[in-house]
């Protein structure tokens, strides 16, 4: 063997080790927030520099935006590695979220730096999602503002247990430690009342690189770990290990007919060939048969690992389910209590139907009631009937389907859960579950023997409900009139519910803000689902001007049983038709929320029927009904 090769082997070997090394490394996610201008994209930046964690363009980049855009004269500005969009570059502030991955030789690091904006709320709950540790920023000259109340009251939320709080530009209050200690204090008595257990405080200055990566001589009245030191060494562990095994299934995986495994990444626990499972919601039972990773069949995963396994029986198992330990399940349940952050640009409004994404399942969910929201900023609970753009509130959830989980606390794949607008299919909240409702496992369907098919076989007839909606003035009540009564004449049992009319007793207590609206359709359309069930042709005439209202109704029936009938009417000619004067009022400002002035109407998009009440008679649209419900 020749030198040259025994030195090439020698670098193979080298090369080997090294990258091994790299991939045993263990991962540290952590986010960095506090109020604007704190100094949080200096710090990362700074870190990504004295890391040797930037590439030969990056510090070429970096070094021509500082002469461009830099705020530190010749010198580098380090914020500019994170402010990355033109918008935050022009202001001097983060606006989004900005991710970034560096190394050292303990450890990997995934960095949020978050925005300090209150209303960039959102952003930064999106960032501290996946974190394990929080970097909360304090400018040593400001002291504990609202925005830090505010992130580490988000911190709380979202189950980070560990805080390093970076008492940041201690140069420029000349590293007194007495303006640290009172700062320190502040924020002790803060985390003790929001509940986070694990802070450790460290004064810096970002800038000009003190107890970043060492400690500096700036301060020798610190004794304690620079930055770096402390993301090197801080022991976060994996949360949930201690409930049990939890598989939720992301995917069955049948490449033919001789294989079926059960495909997703463990949520908690461990699992090795022979352990007894459950499958969720269903509550069958099964063993283990194989546990099978990226490279092959392993004898035990632990959570974060991407596995299938394969079981010994054949179960109807599919995606969204949860294969668990089978003697420490999940709970399962369709209700309850949740704390949600609004991230809609419209608010949310109790009733409302959303679609709720909770691990690999997605369900129909909707807030039956807001406890109270929180004021993020002093933690006050505060009566509300809506939440607005970054509001958190305390609800109460129910999904129209039970679904394996575990409180966030214990959780976070099993505890937390998005909620997304069914129609623009945006995501609107973000939301932690507390525990289940006692009502959800005290409630249960009674069994009857008489049935929908027996009720509407008596009475000879298809049970169906007609949804009128449209315009006030437009005619819904004087078509919807007509239809029963010729129903009515025909021997058919049919009743009509009636916007006014219900008002009068069920929804008397309802006015016409947008969350009354909601609940008015809501207890409108459960009790047309009832008079169905009891086999009657139910026609319901109300304007309900929000689609997602009226798909709520229409997902509360069977295929075919629910007609949308649209009364198309302009709105110049629906005010003219004023019977009630009722337009004349909301013009001259006397009736708020009055729907086609100054609250929208959201005409039907695939309405099963159409009437056009400008060019034909009430009658003859009245029998174009008839002939949908009874054809």
């Amino acid at each position: 063997m020749t030198l040259a090769n025994t030195s090439s082997e020698n670098a193979a070997a080298a090369v080997a080790a090294y990258l091994h090394q790299h991939e045993t490394k263990g991962l540290l996610r952590f986010i960095t927030c506090g109020s604007v201008d704190d100094g949080k994209s200096t710090l990362i930046g700074r870190l990504l520099y004295e890391s040797k964690g930037l590439f030969e363009d990056q510090l070429a980049a970096l070094d021509k935006d500082s002469r461009r855009h830099g705020t530190q004269g010749d010198d580098i500005d380090y914020a500019l590695l994170m402010d990355g969009l033109a918008a935050e570059r022009e202001q001097g502030i983060t606006i989004d979220v900005a991710y970034r991955f560096f190394s050292t030789d303990k450890r990997k690091f995934i960095v949020a730096d978050c925005p300090g904006h209150e209303q960039y709320t959102r952003n930064m709950a999106t960032g501290a999602s996946t974190a394990d540790v929080a970097v909360v920023l304090v400018d040593a000259r400001k002291g504990l503002l609202t925005q830090t109340r505010r992130h580490s009251y988000i911190v709380w939320l979202l189950g980070i247990r560990h805080v390093l709080l970076a008492v940041n530009k201690m140069d420029l209050v000349g590293y007194d430690q007495d303006v640290f200690d009172e700062i320190v204090a502040g924020y002790r008595d803060l985390a003790d009342q929001l509940g986070i257990p694990n802070v450790t405080a460290i004064p810096l200055s970002a800038l000009r690189g003190d107890n970043l990566l060492l400690r500096s001589p700036e301060t020798p009245w610190y004794q304690g770990q620079s930055l770096l030191e402390y993301l090197e060494g801080v022991e976060v562990g994996t949360r949930g290990n201690d409930i049990g095994f939890r598989l939720p299934v992301q995917w069955v995986n049948r490449p033919n007919q001789d294989f079926r495994g059960f495909a997703g990444t463990v949520a908690a626990g461990t699992v090795q060939p022979g352990d007894e499972i459950v499958a969720l919601p269903s509550g069958r039972r099964s063993k283990v048969a194989r546990v099978i990773g990226p490279q092959g069949d392993v004898d035990a995963a632990t959570a974060g690992e991407a596995i299938t396994v394969t079981l010994t029986d054949e179960l109807d198992i599919s995606r969204g389910d949860v294969i668990a330990a089978a003697k420490e399940p999940p709970q399962v349940s369709d209700q309850f209590a949740a704390h949600v952050l609004w991230m809609g640009e419209h608010a949310l409004l109790p009733g409302r139907p959303y679609w709720l994404k909770i691990g690999t399942r997605t369900v129909s969910a909707s807030i039956t009631e807001i406890k109270h929201k929180v004021d993020v900023n002093t933690q006050d609970q505060l009566a509300a009937k809506h939440l607005e753009l970054n509001e958190v509130g305390y609800c109460n959830l129910y999904l129209d389907h039970a679904i394996a989980f575990e409180s966030y606390a214990d959780n976070r794949e099993l505890g937390g859960f998005i909620l997304i607008d069914r129609q623009t299919n945006a995501t609107v909240a973000a939301g932690t579950i507390d525990f289940a409702l006692r009502r959800a496992g005290n409630i249960h369907w009674q069994h009857v023997d008489v049935d929908k098919a027996a009720r509407a076989r008596s009475k000879a007839q298809v049970p169906r409900c007609a949804w009128f909606t449209g315009l006030s003035g437009s005619g819904k009540s004087t078509v919807a009139n007509l239809v029963e009564k010729r129903l009515h004449a025909m021997g058919h049992h049919c009743y009509i519910l009636d916007g006014d009319n219900v008002r009068h007793g069920l929804n008397k207590d309802l006015g016409f803000t947008d969350e009354d609206r909601v609940e008015n359709i809501r207890r409108v359309a459960e009790v047309a689902r009832l008079m169905v069930d009891a086999g009657l042709i139910v026609l319901v005439s109300f304007i309900s001007p929000f689609r997602a209202e009226r798909r709520m109704a229409r997902d509360l029936f069977d295929p075919g049983e629910f007609v949308e009938v649209f009364v198309s009417t302009p709105l110049e000619v629906a005010e003219g038709r004023d019977v009630k004067g009722l337009y004349a009022k909301a013009r001259a400002g006397h009736i708020p929320n009055f729907t086609g002035i100054d609250s929208p109407y959201e005409a039907p998009e695939h309405a099963e029927l159409v009437l056009d009440t400008v060019n034909e008679t009430p009658e003859t649209l009245a029998q174009q009904v008839i002939a949908r419900l009874l054809g």
